[in-house]
């Protein structure tokens, strides 16, 4: 047997990139992660300043099942490398000053809150649920881990009666609108689709699969924050014999006879037998590989539909709020609107919904004591253009409606501000128009119809993340990389 391990390089030390590094290395290449910034993680990478630590990126703990079975392909688990505790309430939604939702972790407590509002509510909401949970069953137990790269893959009597009760046609707005009447139930139910990429409207009703995610799996925080997950997995990767390389950018990848060779950095050249994309899936094919290796064009680029960008601010406080949750939702304004402004007609918000996470209501390592650590976050159409004036009038505006709807200042408390948006994820992350949640979950962009994972033109080129399958979030990006890694073992395994 050759003794000589075959060498992947893997450019982007994200969640999808981490993830097939692991699973890379766990098949016997010898693997190296080159991260252009100085921080492992991508998207999801921890601010610190001032005594306050900020998760920079994703917030939300969803489908801790998904995590399970992430470690546990390495006989490891989630409890190996942090402490996770369930959020009760889940999040809370605040429709004004007076009307605040907190969810309840548990849906039997759920169903009779949501009767006081609509007579049956709590029926319908066990039966919605029940649909919810066969299709996250069959969609992410069997159609995530597909690699889409052809429609056959989906062409056996299982999964095409799956897929026949999986809503693909019909609309999530249409779908919630058959169990439920009242429009604040409905928001309950469509706020997760907000940051697919898609309105309610326009996203396939297979994605009330989130609302399983969020309402029966519930909504967990990792003690020390989300960036606890990339250390764990970092730990893990480094034990598995992964290396990784920081503030080293790729400048291009060498590809002769069709075959991808090696990658060159700011830094030196790296051989490859195999290369992995899981940085920015555009970045890759418009900035690093020439005109002729590239599966998709500019034009192609330019037709999709992204998800949303963010405008965030990460803000330290010099006291404790009272009465707030972990995860608060604004939904004071009009949803439909905000809505239309990032997606039907893109342009900077009217009215923002906007988002807070306030990780030390849970976690007092994050925030020095006596004080608080706040993540502002408003969803915007990727693309526009980004200067500091458009920031602080957002920051103005959501600060002024945030003391009115909890009722305390907070504006002259602040101690620190950090603002983050689109052109901080074009240089970051090299985001494709600066797109925070990647490629839009819309029909046309679903499985088969995404960017393939496999190139199209290099033989040994894959691509991992949410530009390709199974789509955005942090655990997609977990399931892509596996998945991408079993293709790689496929394909060049001996046999």
């Amino acid at each position: 047997m050759n003794s000589i391990k075959k060498k992947a390089v893997v450019i982007g030390a994200g969640f999808s990139g981490i993830s097939v590094a692991s699973s890379l290395a766990q098949k016997g290449y010898q693997v190296t992660v080159i991260e252009k910034n100085t921080q492992l993680g991508g998207r999801a990478r921890q601010y610190h300043c001032s005594g306050f630590t900020f998760d920079m990126g994703p917030s939300w703990y969803w489908m801790p099942d998904i995590f399970e079975n992430y470690f546990k392909q390495f006989g490891k688990k989630p409890s190996d490398y942090y402490e996770l505790v369930r959020l009760d309430p889940s999040y809370t939604i605040v429709f004004d000053e007076k009307e605040h939702w907190p969810i309840p972790a548990s849906t039997k407590e759920l169903g009779e809150f949501l009767e006081k509002f609509e007579k049956g509510a709590a029926k319908q909401l066990d039966k919605f649920l029940e649909q919810a949970a066969y299709k996250y069953k069959v969609g992410i137990n069997d159609f995530v881990n597909r690699p889409s790269l052809s429609v056959t893959e989906f062409i056996d009597f299982k999964i095409l009666k799956g897929a026949l009760s999986l809503d693909l046609l019909s609309s999530l707005a249409s779908h919630v609108r058959k169990f439920f009447k009242h429009e604040k139930i409905i928001k309950l139910l469509e706020f997760p689709v907000l940051f697919l990429g898609a309105t309610p409207q326009n996203t396939p009703a297979l994605y009330s699969l989130m609302n399983y995610a969020d309402l029966s799996l519930g909504t967990w925080y990792p003690q020390g924050g989300m960036y606890k997950i990339v250390e764990g997995m970092v730990s893990l990767a480094e034990e598995l014999g992964v290396e990784f390389k920081t503030g080293e950018t790729v400048s291009h990848i060498e590809v002769n006879d069709g075959k991808a060779r090696g990658v060159t950095t700011d830094q030196g050249h790296y051989h490859a037998d195999i290369v992995v994309g899981g940085a920015d899936y555009e970045h890759i094919e418009q900035k690093l590989l020439p005109p002729q290796y590239r599966s998709y064009s500019r034009k192609y680029w330019e037709k999709r539909t992204m998800a949303p960008s963010a405008l965030l601010f990460y803000i330290g406080l010099d006291k404790k709020l009272e009465g707030i949750n972990h995860h608060m939702l604004f939904f004071d304004e009009d949803f439909n609107q905000h809505a239309k402004d990032i997606y039907t007609d893109p342009k900077w918000p009217s009215k923002p919904l906007f988002y807070m996470s306030a990780a030390s209501v849970t976690d007092p390592s994050v925030a020095p004591e006596g004080k608080e650590n706040l993540v502002l976050l408003i969803p915007v159409a990727p693309g526009l253009q980004d200067d500091e004036q458009t920031r602080t009038h957002y920051y103005d505006i959501i600060m002024a409606r945030l003391e009115r709807l909890i009722g305390q200042s907070v504006k002259k408390h602040v101690l620190f501000k950090k603002s983050y948006a689109i052109t901080d994820f074009e240089n970051d992350y090299n985001a494709f128009r600066g797109n925070a949640y990647g490629l839009a979950n819309t029909l046309s962009q679903t499985a088969i119809l995404k960017p393939k994972c496999r190139s199209k033109v290099v033989e040994n080129l894959y691509f991992v993340g949410q530009l390709t399958v199974p789509g955005p979030g942090v655990p997609p990006s977990l399931i892509s990389g596996t998945v991408v890694a079993k293709e790689i073992e496929k394909a060049y395994a001996p046999h």
